[in-house]
C-alpha cells in the first residue's frame, strides 16, 4: 500500500505540478488511511470496501470538521481513480460517497481605506532594509491577486517593467502561466524594490536577509504583522484576503468576470463567481444607478 501511495505522490508531483504543500496534504491524509486498515488487518488494496472508506470517514468526524473530511475523502478519491487508470484495481470503491455538503463562506476583503491604512503600515513600521521588499510584497498581492505560492515562487526572469508592457509571468495551479499586467503604481514600487534588492546569487524576486529565496510562512507573517499594524483584524483577514481585494475591486470597477477568471487563474467561472462577494451596499449603488424615467 505504502508503494502505490509512493508511486501516486510522484505522479502529482512529476506529472501534475503539484505544489509540495499539496503534495504534503496528500501523503498526510493517505497515511492516516493507511494506519486505520492496518488496524483492522486490511493491506491488500484490491480488498477495500466502501464501507472501510466510510467508516474511516466516520472515525476522522469526531475529531474533525467538514472541511477536513471533504478534503480526506478527496484524497482518497484521486488515490484511487489514479490505481484505476494504471489498472491497479478494476473497480473504485469509493466513486459514489458524497462529500459533506461545506458552508459556504463569504470570501474576506479589505475596503479602500483598509487596504490604504495597510499600505500605510508598512511605510510607518517597516525597518528601513526590509521597506522596499515589504511594500513591494503588499502591492504586489494587491495589485495583482496573486495567490502566496505565487510570488514566492516568482523569479527575477519572470519580471517585466518595460514602459510598453509591465506584467509578470506566474505559474499557478497544474503548473499553468498566466501574465498579469502591472499598473504604473505597482511597477514602480517593484522597480524601487529591484535597485535596492542585494545582488545575490538566488533568482528567487523576494529574498531573505541570508539571501535565500523568501518562504511562503514568513511572507503570511508579515502580512499578518502589517495587518496588525493598520488594526484590521476582522476574522479570516490573512494573506488570502488581499487576492480577494484584487478580484472585489475588479468586480466593483466593472471588469468582466471571465476576465477576472483569467487574472486569477481560475479553472472554472463558477469559483470566479463564488469567490467574489458583492455586499449590500454595492448591491445598492448598482441599483442606484439605473434610470428607468426620461428626466423631466
Amino acid at each position: 500500500m505504502n508503494q502505490l501511495i509512493a508511486q501516486f505522490l510522484h505522479y502529482l508531483r512529476a506529472e501534475r505540478f503539484f505544489s509540495p504543500r499539496t503534495i504534503f496534504a496528500y501523503q498526510h491524509d493517505l497515511g492516516k488511511f493507511v494506519e486505520f486498515l492496518e488496524s483492522t488487518n486490511k493491506t491488500d488494496i484490491i480488498h477495500i470496501t466502501k464501507e472501510d472508506v466510510r467508516h474511516f470517514l466516520s472515525g476522522c468526524a469526531e475529531t474533525n470538521g467538514a472541511v477536513t473530511i471533504a478534503r480526506k475523502l478527496s484524497s482518497i478519491k484521486s488515490f484511487f481513480k489514479y490505481l484505476g487508470r494504471e489498472g491497479i484495481i478494476d473497480a473504485n470503491p469509493v466513486s459514489d460517497i458524497e462529500a459533506p455538503k461545506l458552508p459556504e463562506k463569504e470570501p474576506s476583503y479589505l475596503t479602500v481605506t483598509e487596504y490604504q491604512d495597510l499600505i500605510a503600515a508598512v511605510k510607518f513600521k517597516a525597518t528601513p532594509y526590509y521597506l522596499s521588499r515589504d511594500l513591494a510584497i503588499v502591492i504586489l498581492l494587491l495589485g495583482t491577486g496573486i495567490r502566496l505560492s505565487e510570488l514566492v515562487g516568482l523569479t527575477l526572469d519572470r519580471v517585466n517593467l518595460d514602459r510598453n508592457d509591465r506584467n509578470i509571468k506566474v505559474k499557478g495551479k497544474g503548473n499553468k502561466e498566466r501574465i498579469i499586467p502591472l499598473t504604473i503604481e505597482v511597477a514602480g514600487i517593484l522597480g524601487q524594490y529591484l535597485k535596492q534588492r542585494p545582488d545575490v546569487s538566488s533568482n528567487h524576486l523576494f529574498i531573505s536577509r541570508l539571501g535565500s529565496g523568501l518562504r511562503a510562512r514568513s511572507v503570511y507573517g508579515l502580512v499578518k504583522k502589517y495587518l496588525k499594524a493598520a488594526n484590521i483584524t476582522k476574522d479570516r483577514v490573512a494573506v488570502h484576503s488581499l487576492r480577494h481585494t484584487f478580484g472585489a475591486s475588479l468586480l466593483n470597477s466593472g471588469a468582466n468576470l471571465v476576465v477576472i477568471q483569467e487574472l486569477l487563474g481560475h479553472k472554472k467561472l463558477e469559483t470566479t463567481r463564488r469567490y467574489l462577494h458583492i455586499n449590500n451596499i454595492d448591491l445598492r449603488n448598482a441599483v442606484e444607478k439605473l434610470v428607468l424615467s426620461k428626466p423631466q
